[in-house]
């Protein structure tokens, strides 16, 4: 039963669109999407002009040298399609030459965490089958703020500016985004003149320019410089794959997921886990009983996340058990209202942090695009293409190097992922395209803002503001394991009564407002009207507009 909450905690009012809507983790990337669908663009069009700008403005949390997923409601077909823009790692990479330079663990920077950047020609596929527009005119808000320069905001100058720490000692990357090795700071101009010169090559020689001649030149040049892996063959052949999202129903809507070398599934597992009790005997979504509910559920997925999420072109593991019904049903079972789950065996990972943009567009046609993309840790490796503006990921940090593992570094496999576009349908309809971004605060920020609107009678901002919690300690694809229960961290906002009941649980409680909460964006379309809602995070410097 659903059933409202005060409105009074909202940050801000919902978007309405009766023609498209855009939504996205800053206000120039929300108005040149906007732009593109006023100029009769799709909603896929708007996507990739959206994201173009984002790498413009948002340097450290996605561009053209990451990855990408996403899911799109087709109104033509009226069916969903899904593509995979994962990059694998090169077929030169070798476990036992990566192990003899005495790691352990994959490094959090450098050439060897870098795979095949699937962006851009994530961008080609998605493009050629979904839009309509000229590149020209895709590109030419992102060139041109590029060129001239864009106003850094402030939720961004503080990520940028705590990225320098780590990342200073790769000359590259200090040459290209700081002055001197001084971030901009917030209401200050900066400009990538490289960057415009990339993307106007996109629009002369095509998207594919990208992975061949000098720019994949450049590219491999600055791997090796830093002890990566790269042939001129890996980015040649490298194609995403179009395939189909996993699924399960949740309250009467079918929540859909990309799955497998990504950690989508774990919000699945997450939901069927706890469908099976009933939430209206909770208070809301502060209730310490219900947040107990939530972590215990995530560290129960999260497991099996660790041991069973791979590259499925590696694998040989059927994970159609792990997300039915009546597996949840048993693993709810080991949940004890008044007790904290313990699993084994030893140490916890502290590494696990990302930063990513999630968008999400609606056009007047009735297309909705769900799209995530990211360079991982931050602005990524470090490996910078300074020569064309912008940085490679970090991706192949998740590889483990345990020969024993599900998830070991192999030659041209893809790495595990935390970035996961989110998709709802209610009656075989589009019902919402929604995204929490930020690394392993994802599925447990999905897994939120659902049972925000379809348990407790939220409205789509507000399902997006209230205070969330995260769990952190669970084991994970690197190969880490857990002997404890973890810490679970509590935005400033969370009620203090929620913070005494979950510490009387038994759970350790620290209270940060840290920003890794997750970035939340989402679009409902209304099933009568087809009358678009926008909503979008206050943790971050973004907005949703529609027309």
């Amino acid at each position: 039963m659903q059933r409202p909450f005060s409105n009074q905690l909202s940050s801000r009012s919902v978007s309405y669109g009766a023609n498209g809507m855009v939504a996205t983790s800053h206000p120039l990337a929300t108005n040149t999407g906007l732009e593109i669908l006023k100029s009769g663009g799709t909603a896929m069009d708007a996507a990739i002009s959206a994201n173009a700008m984002l790498g413009v403005v948002e340097p450290n949390s996605c561009g053209v040298g990451g990855d990408l997923f996403a899911i799109i409601w087709d109104p033509n077909e009226k069916k969903l399609h899904s593509l995979n823009g994962s990059g694998p790692l090169s077929l030169t990479a070798s476990l036992q030459e990566v192990k003899g330079r005495g790691l352990k663990y994959m490094p959090l920077r450098g050439g060897l965490t870098v795979t095949v950047p699937g962006c851009v020609k994530s961008w080609q596929f998605l493009h050629k089958r979904f839009g309509k527009l000229e590149l020209s005119q895709i590109f030419k808000s992102p060139i041109e703020y590029a060129e001239s320069g864009f106003v850094v905001t402030d939720v961004i100058a503080g990520y940028w500016e705590e990225e320098l720490k780590s990342l200073d000692r790769f000359q590259e990357f200090v040459d290209l985004y700081t002055d001197k090795g001084r971030p901009p700071q917030s209401g200050e101009i900066f400009k990538n003149r490289n960057l415009a010169m990339l993307y106007s090559g996109f629009v002369d020689n095509g998207l594919d320019s990208f992975y061949k001649g000098a720019i994949a030149d450049e590219i491999i040049k600055k791997v090796r410089k830093y002890d990566g892996f790269m042939e001129p063959k890996d980015l040649l052949d490298y194609e995403p794959e179009w395939l189909d999202a996993s699924s399960t129903n949740y309250r009467g809507r079918d929540i859909w997921e990309i799955g497998q070398n990504n950690q989508g599934l774990t919000v699945l597992q997450m939901l069927n886990i706890i469908e099976n009790h009933d939430l209206s005997k909770f208070k809301g979504p502060t209730d310490p009983g219900y947040l107990h509910l939530l972590i215990e559920a995530k560290k129960l997925a999260f497991e099996d996340r660790a041991n069973f999420y791979i590259d499925p072109r590696f694998s040989e593991i059927s994970l159609d058990e792990i997300l039915s019904k009546e597996y949840a049903a048993k693993q709810y079972k080991k949940i004890h209202p008044n007790k904290v789950l313990n699993l084994s065996p030893a140490q916890r990972d502290t590494n696990l942090a990302g930063d990513t943009v999630y968008l999400t567009v609606a056009d007047q046609h009735g297309m909705m695009v769900s799209l995530i993309q990211s360079n991982y840790r931050g602005f990524g490796s470090g490996v910078v293409v300074d020569k064309y503006g912008f940085g490679l990921q970090s991706r192949g940090e998740l590889f483990s190097l345990n020969d024993q593992h599900a998830n070991v570094l192999y030659p041209g496999k893809r790495p595990f992922h935390t970035i996961i576009p989110g998709f709802v349908t209610q009656h075989d309809c589009p019902l919402m395209s929604f995204g929490v971004m930020g690394a392993d605060m994802q599925p447990q920020g999905h897994v939120q803002v659902l049972i925000n609107q379809f348990d407790f009678g939220m409205d789509i901002q507000l399902a997006g503001d209230v205070p969330r919690v995260r769990h952190e300690g669970s084991s994970t694809p690197k190969g880490h394991t857990v002997s404890n229960s973890g810490f679970v961290y509590c935005e400033f906002s969370m009620p203090k009564e929620s913070i005494a009941g979950l510490s009387a649980i038994g759970h350790d409680v620290k209270v940060t407002n840290d920003g890794l909460y997750g970035g939340y964006q989402a679009i409902l379309r209304n099933l009568n009207t087809g009358v678009y809602s926008g909503a979008t995070e206050p943790r971050k410097d973004g907005c949703a507009l529609g027309y």
